[in-house]
């Protein structure tokens, strides 16, 4: 079932999957002044249909061309015939069918094929203007939309949480961390986050979670100085086995952390 409400002007669908080895994930799309923004995973396309049903939009914009965000972008296109956006370095994975391994499809469905639109610097939905902002470090093609009159912001997965504990195996937390700093410069106060929901006080919370990214980082560096190997150190930092490191088979890890904060600290 998905749960829709509004914050300041904002329709809120909240949905949850639930992922083997634990307890579920959230996953949320926002529909704003006819823009909607992401569409959720394809294993729950059933349960969001009747919303893109019955809710005017003129077109989607994507934070990113992951499959829990545009797995129900092939039905919107072909169903209600409406422009998806995405930024330019995700045109060619949303070209593809089931770009992604195994237990991701496990976890979100089978996103199939659609053709979106480049994305530029700003965007016009009903009566305003959004600017695009690069924010990669989750993804190459990640993007943040900024709304400057109202003062929100939607983060995509660059939030998420203030405490990140693993990451996939091709983010990196040094451009994650330069992606945060980059949307603290902004003003705004709500927070629109994909996995976690709305958030009032946003901009605190982004920049907790850089904190945190700071801390993780300088104490990987001590211990690299100090000569304590990945191993070493994944062991210190983060004892917990969490169960989504074997149900990915090590694609999402604790260890990949610490690898690009090394990669970063010998540049």
């Amino acid at each position: 079932m998905i749960q829709v409400y509004e914050r300041e002007n904002v329709t809120c669908v909240e949905a949850k999957v639930a992922l083997p080895s634990q307890n579920g994930i959230k996953v949320y799309v926002y529909l704003v002044d006819g823009m909607l923004v992401d569409t959720g995973p394809e294993n729950l396309q059933k349960e969001f249909i009747p919303f893109f049903e019955e809710n005017e939009f003129g077109f989607v914009i994507l934070t990113h061309s992951h499959e829990d965000h545009s797995g129900n972008a092939q039905w919107i296109q072909q169903k209600l015939n409406k422009p998806i956006y995405v930024y330019e370095k995700g045109i060619s994975v949303c070209q593809q069918s089931v770009p992604y391994g195994e237990y991701r499809k496990i976890s979100w469905g089978n996103r199939e094929k659609f053709s979106p639109l480049p994305l530029q610097n700003t965007i016009q939905s009903n009566h305003q203007e959004w600017e695009v902002i690069y924010t990669p470090g989750h993804a190459s093609d990640h993007i943040s939309i900024y709304d400057k009159l109202n003062g929100r912001m939607f983060t995509g997965d660059l939030f998420v949480s203030t405490k990140t504990k693993v990451i996939m195996r091709y983010e990196s937390i040094p451009m994650i961390m330069k992606s945060i700093k980059k949307l603290l410069t902004y003003d705004f106060g709500a927070m629109f986050c994909s996995h976690s929901g709305y958030f009032k006080e946003g901009k605190k919370l982004l920049k907790q979670k850089l904190d945190f990214l700071e801390e993780v980082y300088d104490e990987v560096e001590k211990l690299y100085r100090k000569g304590y190997t990945i191993s070493e150190m994944r062991n210190k930092l983060y004892p917990k086995q969490y169960p989504v490191i074997e149900l990915s088979d090590g694609e999402i890890n604790s260890l990949h952390i610490i690898t690009f904060i090394i990669k970063d600290i010998e540049q």
